[in-house]
């Protein structure tokens, strides 16, 4: 593995079907601007509640991307 450098960028996904859609639509939206994502964290997991159920889930995570040399 070589040495590489990484920023972070902080994002939140939101789905109203899942923790991991959410995850997968901040990611995709990300690199539609971002390059070199190879890694992300999640930080916190939350959601909206609606007449007892739940109508959306929301997760903060940071991405990883490499810095171009």
């Amino acid at each position: 593995m070589s040495n590489h450098v990484y920023r972070l960028s902080e994002v939140v996904g939101s789905s109203p079907t899942s923790v991991d859609d959410a995850i997968r639509t901040a990611i995709r939206k990300a690199a539609q601007t971002v390059r070199n994502i190879d890694w992300f964290e999640t930080q916190e997991i939350r959601g909206q509640v609606v007449d007892g159920d739940i109508a959306y889930f929301q997760v903060r995570m940071k991405i990883g991307f490499r810095v171009e040399d």
